[in-house]
């Protein structure tokens, strides 16, 4: 296959590249520029996308002996996840940029772009397995269960699958990965993985969206509509948060609470008991499958809300353009903006982006 290798500049990236030259196959490196005002420099294993990454993709690039080129993808990146970022915590909203990055950018623009320009597959370091089967490939988890990525992968379609390549997906561990980058000579070996927000650097979420938002005080209410605070802007909350509540009002039992909800139409957020965070029902209008759709409207499935979340057995219905989930018990602080990926066993069935939650826990007035 000609194959354009998406290089970070990381251990994962650079190992799934040489995997592929090492497979025969016709490899061309590329790393994607994402900001226009990047730093020179990452801070330990924060941040990504930095001159210095570019600079370590370049390294093992040139290891490789494969071509290599860094494609300027900021002003898409802004627009599809920077932009979405910030007008999804506006509407109240968790949003999940990783998520949207792999939709948008790694699987949308490049994919685009790698295939008009004549290859047949875009290849990166994501730990995830495909599955070609007579009804198509599948994508499912990776064999190590601890660095498994195929919850951020549930946004790929079926088109995209077809033309994507994970040589990382049956790698028992991450350790064997960086042994092989050291028996390689690869520079990355031991080069932190990164974690954080890669556009926020700092890790200082608050801050930033207070200056992209604006701050602004409002009320924090209980669940009956009662005032029991104030805060400096609802855009600094999500769902299921305990520290920074500013209440002036104790709960009747004493309890610490939590955030149960954020809604900015009157820039309020409302705080209850932990036991009101478990949620019994999910639903949202935003989905796509992974592969071939569900053969009915109605299923059993397992959902996983995050990332690193345990997957929870479930039933799926598909309603007038809806897709509602129940979990057979409760999900645990869920919030609107959250990505929920459905399973059956180890294959990725689809996703959604979640609209609506209910909470298991009724009101008490």
């Amino acid at each position: 296959m000609r194959v354009l290798a998406a290089m970070s500049g990381g251990v994962d990236s650079a190992v799934a590249a040489a995997r592929a030259v090492e497979a025969g196959h016709d490899v061309v490196g590329v790393h994607l520029a994402l900001s226009r005002a990047g730093g020179t420099l990452r801070a330990g294993s924060r941040g990504c996308c930095t001159i210095e990454d570019a600079m370590d993709a370049r390294r093992a690039a040139d290891k490789l002996g494969m071509p290599f080129y860094v494609w300027d993808f900021s002003e898409r990146f802004r627009d599809d996840v920077i932009d979405d970022f910030v007008s999804e915590y506006r509407a109240g909203r968790t949003p999940n940029p990783c998520m949207r990055c792999n939709e948008k950018i790694k699987f949308a623009a490049l994919l685009e772009r790698a295939v008009e320009l004549g290859f047949d597959a875009v290849c990166t370091g994501h730990y995830a397995t495909l599955v070609d089967t007579p009804e198509g490939r599948e994508l499912h988890r990776a064999s190590d269960n601890a660095k498994d990525q195929s919850y951020v992968l549930g946004v790929l379609t079926a088109e995209q699958l077809a033309h994507t390549y994970f040589p990382l997906g049956s790698t028992p561990s991450k350790a064997l990965v960086r042994a092989e980058a050291e028996e390689r000579g690869l520079s990355v070996a031991q080069k932190p993985d990164s974690h954080d927000i890669c556009f926020i650097p700092d890790g200082d979420t608050r801050g930033w969206l207070a200056d992209k938002v604006g701050a602004e005080r409002g009320e924090i209410l209980d669940r009956t509509g009662a005032v029991v605070g104030t805060h400096e802007g609802a855009h600094a909350f999500t769902v299921g948060q305990r520290r920074g509540l500013q209440l002036g009002v104790p709960a009747a039992d004493g309890k610490p609470r939590f955030v149960l909800e954020v809604r900015p139409i009157n820039n309020t957020v409302v705080v209850g008991p932990k036991e009101a965070l478990a949620c019994s029902e999910i639903a949202g209008e935003r989905f796509t499958w992974a592969g071939r759709a569900p053969d009915a409207d109605s299923f059993a499935c397992d959902v996983q809300i995050r990332a690193h979340a345990d997957p929870v057995p479930a039933f799926a219905e598909f309603v007038d353009g809806v897709l509602t989930v129940r979990p057979e018990t409760p999900f645990d602080g869920v919030a609107p903006g959250q990505t929920a990926v459905l399973y059956d066993g180890t294959r990725v069935i689809g996703q959604f982006t979640i609209d609506r939650t209910v909470s298991a826990v009724p009101v008490e007035v």
